[in-house]
């Protein structure tokens, strides 16, 4: 960690000021710039860069500005200015295109489940357009999970730099995997070459098991998704030698 490098310097600006913007604009516009499932009426084709610049509160900023300085910096610096906004938007997309995936998943498990408990199709729908979420507490506590799934999944918009930042992180393994790093609650450190792959280990546990200690509402497939497009651009980059050819 040293110097802000200029592309980080823009994000973080360009980060603080959406967030400033939300506070002001308030609900509305967690609506308009959130990232909203594709059959939300909500949903909106801009949403799809404007979600990795809100945040759900001010410790979600900080902490992942805070990530985006540490490691987006040292990558810029061995990268070059154009290959890191390639890898950042990259991975933000990846990002969001795991989680829609897993959503989507969510969505039709769901309501294949609803309907298979007699619930008319035109009555979901009907329900969930309006705003309301299906009552998982009417059903048997075997289906609950797969009921409150099916509603975050339409209903809960993503947002947040986390993926990109994810990727960022992977980037920064491959490029400096002997350095050492340390989470807050775990003060222990740990070699990047190791410490990385265990973060997005435990990320899928936690996204495959619906089980984490770090909270609800936690994105953990865009996480993966940001990581993997990640460690495929760093690969491929690092196998064409890209320090021989940077963008500038």
């Amino acid at each position: 960690m040293g110097r802000i490098t200029e592309t980080v310097k823009v994000l973080l600006i360009i980060n603080v000021i959406f967030f400033v913007g939300s506070l002001t604009l308030g609900d509305k516009a967690i609506e308009m710039f959130g990232l909203w499932f594709p059959k939300n009426e909500n949903f909106a084709f801009w949403q799809v860069i404007t979600h990795m610049f809100m945040h759900g509160g001010l410790m979600h900023l900080i902490f992942n500005m805070y990530a985006l300085w540490a490691f987006g910096s040292p990558v810029e610096q061995i990268l070059g200015k154009n290959k890191f906004i390639f890898l950042y938007f990259s991975c933000g997309l990846g990002a969001m295109g795991l989680h829609l995936l897993y959503n989507y998943y969510q969505f039709t498990s769901g309501f294949n489940t609803l309907i298979d408990l007699g619930v008319n199709p035109n009555d979901i729908y009907d329900l969930i357009k309006q705003g309301y979420r299906v009552n998982a507490e009417a059903f048997d506590i075997a289906y609950r999970a797969t009921i409150e799934s099916f509603n975050s999944s339409f209903s809960d918009p993503a947002v947040g730099a986390s993926g990109a930042i994810y990727g960022i992180l992977v980037a920064f393994g491959i490029s400096f995997p002997e350095s050492s790093l340390m989470l807050i609650f775990f003060p222990v450190p740990i070699k990047a070459k190791y410490f990385i792959p265990g973060l997005i280990g435990l990320d899928l546990i936690f996204g495959l098991t619906g089980n984490s200690f770090l909270g609800q509402n936690i994105a953990h497939f865009a996480h993966i998704g940001g990581a993997l497009i990640g460690f495929i651009t760093m690969w491929y980059w690092k196998k064409n030698s890209f320090n021989q050819n940077r963008w500038y």
